[in-house]
């Protein structure tokens, strides 16, 4: 590893401890501890959706144009870390919500200038960026391994003490070291505009937009909105779903997934060149059918393996669609304005996709909620019948169209 990958991955590394520091936990959290409905929950989560929407705005006015995207990720993160010390501190839901939507309105946007640091540094994308993307979720993993066996916040004991409020005091330190931390990073000056390309399409990242004229890119964006949907399902009920039907350690059981993550990532360079980007997509999409399916039929009993095999599926389910969309985005967009096409790739996924997902997995589980427990079967029917419905729908939509190439061919 050179001395270059080496501070990307600690920068991504960083970047999805403190995510998963607080998020995997969090409707566990608010349910037990703050008393919040189904559809506060879904409240809550869909700030990363706003966050996610102003995303192309906030890079595509700044990163792409004025500031290093380096000392703009740094200064985000220590407002960040200041803002998750608040949510630290809330003692109810109307406390915690507006504090929750200003932290993501600061984190989603930082999703894209990670990955603008890291693309303005290689010189083969498609093969590099895997490399340091797996450190990311190697984060992801270190953070619930930590707070399921290092502090056991997630024990049933802990939970009706408040203890997974700890979460966002351990992120907030994590959010601190990376503020400072970029400082350090590889200098990522904005890009020198064209002559006579200044404009107010230009400045607000609206350039990106031209993307959407190639008919390949457009179906793979309105796939993006339309996966998040039944995406949102798994960020929201997992870990309720789990620790109410009685398995331990729900958390750190989770990273499973993120461990088969860390597998595909290293192996997606090689399928995209050999299968080709439609094809990746196509296999994520029905992945995620799959593990819902494995989750409304298990249980934690003599069926528990289906609940761990819909877990280790997350590594298809995110990467093969997820990752290789980043690396498709790169490849399509023009080098003046990566920085824009990464937040609206974010914009599509992470906000409207998953504003619509969130919406609709609270009203679900509301609606098969009682006094005691949940309908985990119907809950998780509902995301495999419209994965599936997705599925199909853009299979026949790439039917019979010519195969879209890997991207160092793009």
């Amino acid at each position: 590893m050179t001395t270059m990958t080496a501070r990307l991955s600690v920068m991504m590394f960083l970047q999805f401890f403190i995510w998963g520091g607080w998020f995997v936990t969090l409707g566990t959290f608010l349910s037990s501890n703050l008393g919040a409905s189904g559809g506060q929950i879904g409240m809550a989560f869909s700030t990363q959706s706003w966050g996610a929407i102003i995303a192309p705005f906030v890079i595509g006015l700044i990163a792409d144009r004025y500031f290093n995207a380096e000392r703009i990720l740094a200064v985000l993160h220590l407002i960040g870390a200041v803002l998750l010390l608040q949510l630290y501190r809330a003692p109810d839901f109307s406390t915690f919500y507006p504090f929750v939507l200003a932290y993501m309105m600061i984190y989603m946007p930082t999703l894209a200038l990670v990955n603008s640091v890291a693309f303005r540094q290689m010189r083969d994308p498609a093969l590099e960026f895997s490399r340091i993307r797996v450190w990311g979720t190697i984060g992801w993993i270190v953070a619930g391994v930590v707070i399921s066996f290092v502090f056991a916040w997630d024990s049933q004991q802990a939970i009706s003490s408040g203890g997974l409020r700890n979460t966002f005091l351990m992120s907030a330190i994590a959010s601190l070291v990376l503020g400072i931390y970029s400082f350090s990073l590889p200098r990522t000056a904005p890009l020198k505009p064209e002559p006579g390309s200044v404009g107010l399409k230009q400045m607000l990242g609206l350039d990106a937009l031209g993307l959407l004229k190639d008919r390949s890119y457009l179906v793979f964006f309105i796939a993006s909105i339309l996966i998040c949907i039944p995406l949102a399902f798994y960020y929201q009920n997992a870990n309720p779903f789990l620790a109410e039907i009685g398995v331990t350690n729900p958390t750190a059981k989770m990273a499973i997934g993120q461990v088969s993550e860390v597998l595909f990532m290293l192996l997606l360079p090689l399928f995209i060149q050999r299968f080709g980007i439609k094809i990746a997509l196509l296999v994520g999409m029905l992945a995620w059918a799959l593990r819902y399916l494995l989750f409304a039929y298990g249980n934690n009993g003599d069926l528990a393996f289906m609940l761990f095999t819909g877990i280790a599926l997350h590594g298809i389910c995110y990467d093969f669609f997820f990752v290789s969309g980043q690396i498709y985005t790169d490849a399509k967009a023009s080098e003046r304005f990566r920085s824009s096409a990464q937040g609206l790739i974010t914009l599509a996924t992470y906000g409207l996709g998953m504003l619509i997902g969130f919406w609709v997995a609270g009203a679900v589980t509301d609606h098969y909620a009682s006094a005691e427990s949940h309908d985990w079967k119907s809950i998780w029917l509902f995301p495999a019948g419209f994965a599936l419905v997705i599925f199909f729908c853009f299979s026949l939509a790439f039917k019979g169209r010519q195969r879209v190439a890997a991207p160092s061919s793009i």
